[in-house]
């Protein structure tokens, strides 16, 4: 039987003669078309057929962990500079190059993508002193452009422009910081999509750039009392290490504009635990200095510093790390804070740093069934954004507490954002769903009345499609909430393609979001589902702790009863299922992977957490002790074993199409993860599905990677996804 049939037959098994497709054309015509046709058909043959992938060289290394015996044959690839990595690197990505360049529809992806991408993009805009400051991207600009105004009605101009840093667009502008005084912006560079910052200053009225340049920043922000500003860094790190050396022994620091860094002053430190890490605040008014002392992702203790008097010493506010403690403002010389103290959804309490202790707090906002997520004080208002069911809610109130109204929203969506003053009586938030753009609204506090500031206009007909909230039983019966995206009048056959997104993690929210790209897979007959499985923060701190260390087992559970719902309601069958997932969402997707390779087609792990016995060896993996432990004990060991995506790959066994990603320059979840687990994964896989990775170059763990990078990424990502579940672009 000829290809094109064996082809035809795959697509459709009630075609057996590829000539029968063209009985109404001449014979000439015929030819031409079957020539055209075979040309697109060997492409895709070829890619079906089973991949030589190389042969990754192994070496005896061994760990002993409480007398098991694991090994761990690539620890080499965990040397990011060596020549032998970089060659390993530069095969892999030849081969899977040579894959997706053979998918026919690959270019038309990238042209479809570039097209849609093409259209302006702002930020929510904020004040400081007489200045509005905002980000503005033209449409296909590799970084958005800070742009500032005086006053709301001014005339906007470019402040700071990150497109001249570099020529490929690799230098991102990261964050930046005014003068309350609205005198000097602080503002932070990366470079390659490291954490690594560097910090410069210019003067706000004539945008001149000052000699002040402040290295080995990283996990920082500006805060600025007068003219300086505090600010976190590191030592620097030894030569060639970088990007994988641990980081510890971060300081904080005050900086004086117009002095060296040498000369800046270590504000606080705390030797005796190089691991935490601390973050610095002040208030609006400048007369306190608020300091933050983490130990992982969850939990911080807290000080403050009176600036107003003289040599002032930190006075604890609260200790220890179990909970958390989150300071909107000062009014007056007392402290409001958001805090999940005894109080799992949160609650907003007025402290008096004279009598801190719990007992003497007043309640100002009590905790309520929906999580308490953000507060900013506007005009004379407590503005309270809460995560209800996953879908944003915004409630005001006054000062002390009592409710005035909930602002009216433009569908279930996600608000974010939200930019305002004490005393001002407007603000500004963003709002997005599933099928609404990223839209900036103006909101007037005292009439509690949105208008349009800005919206794209993109040619996307949210009115084709429908969103649904569903609810299914996970393993244990615990009721877990699923979004699920696609068009009008699906037809449930079990035979639609299906791609499902997880993350489960940190505390972290999976709420409404638009994303152009998934627009095209749903154009196309997608559905895209989004779970809120245990390990996020959708129904607050016990639903996060519920699938952390030796319940993390939760979350893939989850996962997987989400999968099993969508087949069990004919959305799709496991030969037209695909899942996505990021970083901790990453190891989500090689965690299931590994223990339900008969569920998925298709798995796009993303920068993943994928050796889950060495991840807290590397820059700050440490921190992430509090979701995952560590195997340093031997109650940690025990768990993470079981689940871990690397030492849970086996030989012989069929796993899904896979294509991972990640990039040179990741140093929050190294390389190493993802090498070693696919050299693993290209050595046990048996059958036709290919198992590649994708290793971008001059690229981190995502923020800041420039726009080109962005569209070349997410095109070979929708390629495959679109070629191994069977799909054609339309």
């Amino acid at each position: 039987m000829s290809i094109i049939s064996l082809y035809l037959q795959q697509r459709n098994p009630t075609v057996s003669k590829a000539p029968e497709l063209f009985e109404t054309k001449t014979s000439s015509m015929k030819k031409i078309y079957l020539f055209l046709l075979l040309l697109a058909i060997v492409s895709i043959y070829s890619c079906k057929q089973k991949l030589n992938y190389p042969v990754t060289k192994k070496v005896n290394v061994t760990d002993d962990y409480f007398g098991t015996k694991v090994a761990d044959p690539y620890r080499w690839l965990e040397d990011d500079t060596s020549k032998v990595t970089a060659e390993w690197v530069r095969v892999e990505n030849k081969i899977t190059n040579e894959y997706l360049s053979q998918i026919p529809f690959r270019e038309k992806f990238r042209e479809k993508l570039t097209k849609i991408w093409n259209f302006p993009k702002y930020s929510v805009p904020y004040r400081e002193g007489k200045w509005y400051f905002y980000y503005k991207n033209d449409g296909l600009q590799n970084q958005s452009v800070l742009y500032v105004r005086e006053g709301i009605e001014g005339t906007p101009r470019i402040l700071l422009d990150p497109n001249k840093f570099s020529e490929d667009g690799t230098i991102a502008l990261d964050d930046e910081s005014a003068s309350k005084d609205g005198k000097y912006l602080a503002f932070a560079i990366s470079k390659s999509g490291s954490d690594w910052n560097e910090i410069r200053v210019l003067e706000i009225a004539t945008g001149k750039q000052l000699a002040d340049t402040l290295s080995w920043v990283k996990f920082s922000g500006m805060s600025w009392q007068g003219d300086g500003f505090y600010y976190n860094r590191y030592e620097k790190p030894a030569p060639g290490m970088e990007l994988t050396s641990q980081s510890e022994n971060q300081k904080v620091y005050f900086h004086k504009v117009g002095t060296k860094q040498k000369e800046d002053l270590i504000i606080y430190e705390n030797r005796k635990e190089p691991k935490h890490n601390f973050s610095a605040q002040v208030t609006e008014d400048e007369r306190f200095l608020i300091l933050y002392e983490t130990e992982s992702t969850s939990g911080n203790s807290l000080v403050y510093k009176d600036l107003q008097k003289k040599n002032a010493p930190f006075r604890q506010l609260a200790s220890g790390f179990e909970y958390e403690y989150g300071v909107v403002d000062n009014i007056g010389d007392k402290f409001l804070v958001v805090t999940n103290y005894k109080a799992p959804m949160k609650k907003l309490v007025l402290m008096d740093p004279a009598t801190p202790e719990p007992k003497m707090w007043k309640t100002i906002i009590p905790e309520r069934d929906d999580v308490l997520e953000e507060v900013e004080l506007v005009g004379a208002r407590v503005v309270s954004c809460y995560i209800q069911k996953a879908i944003s809610k915004v409630f005001i109130y006054d000062l002390d507490g009592k409710f005035q109204y909930e602002m009216s929203l433009p569908g279930l969506g996600t608000i974010s954002g939200i930019s305002g003053k004490k005393g001002d009586p407007v603000a500004f938030y963003g709002y997005n769903s599933f099928t609404f753009p990223t839209t900036v609204f103006k909101y007037d506090i005292i009439t509690n009345r949105s208008v349009v500031y800005t919206q794209p206009e993109i040619g996307f007909k949210s009115e084709d499609y429908e969103v649904k909230q569903v609810h299914f039983s996970s393993k244990d019966n615990t009721s877990v909430s699923m979004f699920i995206i696609h068009k009008k009048g699906l037809e449930l056959n079990g035979d639609n393609p299906t791609m499902i997104y997880g993350y489960g993690g940190f505390n972290i929210s999976l709420t409404p979001g638009f994303s152009i790209s998934r627009t095209v897979f749903l154009e196309n007959g997608g559905v895209y589902a989004v779970v809120n499985l245990r390990g996020g923060g959708e129904y607050g701190e016990e639903w996060h702790k519920a699938g952390t260390k030796e319940r993390k087992q939760n979350v893939f559970n989850d996962f997987i009863a989400a999968a099993e719902f969508l087949i069990f309601e004919k959305y799709t069958n496991p030969n037209k299922l695909g899942m996505i997932g990021g970083s901790n969402g990453g190891l989500l997707v090689g965690a299931v992977m590994t223990q339900r390779p008969d569920l998925f087609k298709v798995a796009i792990p993303q920068v993943g957490v994928l050796d889950m016995l060495r991840y807290h060896k590397f820059t700050i993996g440490h921190a992430w002790a509090s979701d995952y432990g560590t195997s340093e004990t031997k109650e940690g060991f025990d768990y993470l074993i079981k689940y871990s995506p690397l030492h849970n790959l086996k030989k012989g066994v069929k796993y899904p199409a896979t294509l991972a990603f990640t990039a040179d320059h990741d140093d929050r979840v190294v390389p190493a993860h993802t090498f070693k687990f696919m050299a693993t994964l290209q050595e046990d896989q048996t059958g036709d599905n290919p198992v590649l990775v994708r290793i971008g170059s001059k690229a981190g763990h995502g923020a800041g990677k420039p726009t080109a990078k962005i569209i070349d990424e997410v095109t070979d990502l929708w390629s495959f996804v679109f070629f191994n579940l069977g799909m054609t672009l339309k």
